[in-house]
């Protein structure tokens, strides 16, 4: 069995365990056996880093440009073997593992040009005879927390945009994900990037991510995941005087409205709430129906649905692949049973035979904005069809969440088009799109609960990753 260690100072360091990296379509398979950081090496990461920073943060924009070109240009290379891996491990369909890869090596190469480009500004003082300069300077040594459900694009667009910036990292990836992290951090190690520049500490959050919230010698702390663990951080955090970035879920609506064309409609709504298996947090788990097209889009969502394949990720004709693990579909299985409980009627969502974590998506019709299934984020393929009696009323059961990631419309009528994305309450907002699916150039992020703190990707990283300093002097 192959084992996979810590990347600490540039060098491989065992863990104090290593622990089994499992396949959720097939159990009896181990991926490999991956090492767990203690406390201690998460001091050793973080001193690594503090001493790295100097020559890092000086060495210029050229050479942050090269390392990170150059592994953007491994990772695409490798693009269907690093995808194989993906959905070995986390469980997306062959396809979504390869595109996913293919996104992170984008990030790579996109943050490349981002170190490039990362302006200052020169300005007249208002008093005669001085000059003003604005400069952006790197936060310092950024802890990187981050979730299983994109075990390659997320530790991407959280270190790329950091290392680009002049900063040096530590990574914690998912436990349950940590194979495409240390590929990661392997890629980076043969582009070039120098030792204690980045460092991989994997293992358990209540472990390693406890130590580097409460390291002093990491200067922000940059958290994908759960809402109640966001919340802690931002104690933290804040108790420390820590910059923080937290993204913690959403229940995203879909609003489809009388005028929609239901195909379309459909094929947004099934993309958003069931590819990846659900486990996005930007899926569509709120489907808001006007009355008049209700009945029709609920016949043909069942039979689009009826026709999707469940089963193993690397079998081409699969379009849904397993849940992540046994607990990630015991909660599945009892947000289903919830749904009968308050009242729903449930098609679809029973488990699928097999040696791996499979469930049928489910729906939830005859839903209300006020049942647990439709607030709580249920993180699987489920989704609540609720029904609403005109596009007003739809909003308003669309803005009514403690969540505000990602909203979307589909209509015909460019007034309510235009009316939705001003007034929806989320951070990103699709028009006859899946609410699912974003560009790495552009900034990502949600408001309320789902987010706190400046916005990921594209070129607002950098108002997380750099601090601003501005100079005065008279010539």
């Amino acid at each position: 069995m192959d084992t996979y260690k810590n990347l600490i100072a540039g060098q491989w360091v065992d863990g104090v365990q290593f622990a089994p990296n499992i396949n959720p379509s097939n159990t009896g398979e181990v991926i490999g056996l991956f090492a767990r950081a203690d406390g201690g090496a998460v001091d050793a990461a973080a001193e690594a880093a503090r001493a790295a920073l100097p020559g890092w943060s000086a060495a210029g924009p050229q050479m942050r440009h090269n390392v990170l070109d150059a592994a953007g240009n491994l990772i695409m290379a490798r693009r269907e073997e690093l995808g194989r891996l993906l959905s070995r491990e986390e469980g997306k369909t062959l396809p979504e593992g390869i595109g996913e890869v293919t996104r992170a090596a984008q990030i790579f190469k996109f943050f490349a040009g981002e170190a490039l480009r990362l302006a200052g500004e020169m300005l007249p003082s208002v008093r005669a005879g001085i000059d003003v300069m604005i400069e952006r300077q790197p936060v310092g040594v950024v802890g990187l927390i981050t979730p299983w459900n994109f075990p390659i694009a997320i530790p991407a667009w959280k270190a790329a945009p950091a290392l680009a910036c002049g900063n040096c990292v530590l990574l914690k990836p998912a436990e349950l994900t940590p194979g495409c992290a240390w590929e990661i951090a392997n890629i980076l190690k043969q582009s070039g990037c120098p030792d204690g520049v980045f460092n991989l500490v994997m293992g358990e959050g209540s472990v390693a991510g406890a130590r580097m919230v409460a390291h002093p010698g990491i200067d922000a702390i940059s958290f994908t995941g759960s809402i109640a663990t966001g919340r802690d951080i931002a104690v933290q955090c804040a108790q420390t005087h820590k910059r923080v970035q937290l993204e913690m879920g959403g229940k995203n609506p879909m609003l489809v409205l009388d005028d929609a064309d239901l195909d379309a409609a459909v094929d947004a709504c099934v993309n958003g709430a069931f590819f990846s298996t659900g486990q996005r947090c930007t899926a569509s788990s709120r489907l808001i129906v006007t009355d008049a097209a209700h009945d029709a889009f609920v016949d043909k969502l069942a039979a689009a649905t009826d026709r999707l394949i469940v089963g193993d990720a690397l079998n081409p004709d699969t379009h849904i692949g397993p849940v992540v693990d046994q607990n990630q579909l015991t909660q599945n299985l009892s947000y289903i049973a919830l749904a009968r409980e308050e009242g729903c009627e449930v098609t679809g969502g029973g488990e699928v035979d097999g040696p791996g974590f499979f469930q049928r998506p489910a729906i939830f019709l005859g839903a209300s904005n006020q049942m647990r299934i439709s607030r709580e984020e249920i993180f699987g393929p489920c989704a609540s069809v609720i029904r609403v009696a005109d596009y007003e009323e739809g909003l308003a059961v669309a803005n009514d969440s403690e969540f505000g990631l990602s909203a979307g419309i589909c209509t015909a009528s460019l007034r309510c088009a235009n009316h939705f994305r001003r007034h929806a309450k989320a951070g990103m907002v699709m028009v006859n799109l899946p609410t699912a699916g974003v560009d790495y150039h552009v900034p990502f992020g949600g408001t309320k609960r789902s987010s706190c703190g400046p916005r990921e990707q594209g070129a607002y990283a950098r108002e997380f990753y750099t601090v601003v300093k501005t100079s005065y002097w008279s010539p």
